[in-house]
């Protein structure tokens, strides 16, 4: 049972359109996976001044961000397609930078994650493109939900690396 046409679900757009928007949706995966992780990393070793509160953002932001991604491989597998199955291919998908180092300095932790969420927005931006080129209003709309939810993101980050 290998072959992933199995799989295949009857949607209304045509194939071309369901693949493109699939592919979409799974790179976009790969990208809140990224984000997600290193939301994750920040928020276990952030340290300093304002430790608690940056602490609890950086958690509440990881739960945001993770809430969104059974959504997004839902929505590939409505359309027909597979998504991620793997870390190697959630690596070789991911356009988002990881983040390794040691110690980043909290205010940096900020920025960097500030970054790679308009960096989400404007690939949700790109794939809205697609979406709407294609007719597929149902990812469309699932796509303005969660560049909202991103620009608040972006907002929250902003004013408190502002304050530091």
């Amino acid at each position: 049972m290998s072959d992933s046409s199995k799989l295949k679900t009857p949607a209304r757009l045509t194939d071309q359109a369901r693949e493109e928007i699939a592919v979409g949706l799974t790179t976009l995966l790969a990208d809140v996976f990224t984000v997600f992780i290193k939301t994750k990393n920040f928020h276990w070793h952030v340290s300093g001044a304002h430790f608690r509160d940056y602490h609890l953002l950086l958690d509440e932001q990881a739960a945001a961000l993770f809430a969104i991604t059974d959504p997004i491989a839902e929505r590939a597998r409505k359309l027909g397609a597979t998504t991620l199955r793997s870390i190697g291919q959630l690596a070789s998908l991911k356009r988002i930078a990881e983040n390794e180092q040691d110690f980043v300095r909290p205010v940096n932790m900020l920025d960097e994650l500030r970054d790679d969420n308009l960096a989400l927005i404007g690939h949700m931006h790109e794939l809205h493109d697609v979406c709407d080129e294609n007719g597929d209003i149902a990812t469309a709309s699932l796509l303005e939900d969660w560049i909202d939810e991103a620009d608040e993101r972006v907002w929250f980050l902003t004013e408190t690396a502002r304050a530091a």
